[in-house]
């Protein structure tokens, strides 16, 4: 565990805490605008401190999380709680749940192929600004 006076990446402390399975990942998200600390767009570089709320734009859904300890080694899934909080808004996660069932409803595995023109229109539909 580092030192709470160090300052540490933000695309770093994404990595350790498993939010994105890669740093550079996590870089990438930060230079496509994906990250945001309050109402900015940030940068991989942006040096983050506890107490900060971070916003992930994750596709059709957001993520709000918490830091409450910096970490820069990767840690175990089952540590990560003690690094970050997950405080995304319910609306988002039954966002979610209805994007996957949705997913979920369309069966892949019978061998349809991609979706038909009237599939994606109706995906769009569903998915509307997301």
């Amino acid at each position: 565990m580092t030192n709470l006076t160090e300052k540490i990446r933000i695309d770093k402390w994404m990595w350790a805490v498993r939010l994105y399975k890669t740093r550079s990942l996590a870089a990438e998200a930060c230079e496509k605008g994906r990250i945001k600390i309050g109402i900015l767009e940030v940068k991989a570089s942006r040096l983050i401190k506890p107490g900060e709320i971070i916003h992930i734009h994750r596709g059709p859904w957001h993520q709000s999380v918490k830091v409450l300890q910096l970490q820069e080694k990767r840690i175990g899934a089952s540590m990560v709680k003690d690094f970050c909080e997950d405080i995304t808004p319910v609306e988002e996660l039954d966002r979610l749940k209805s994007y996957q069932a949705a997913l979920a409803s369309w069966d892949i595995k019978s061998g349809a192929g991609r979706p038909t023109k009237k599939d994606r229109r109706n995906i769009d539909e569903f998915l509307g600004d997301w």
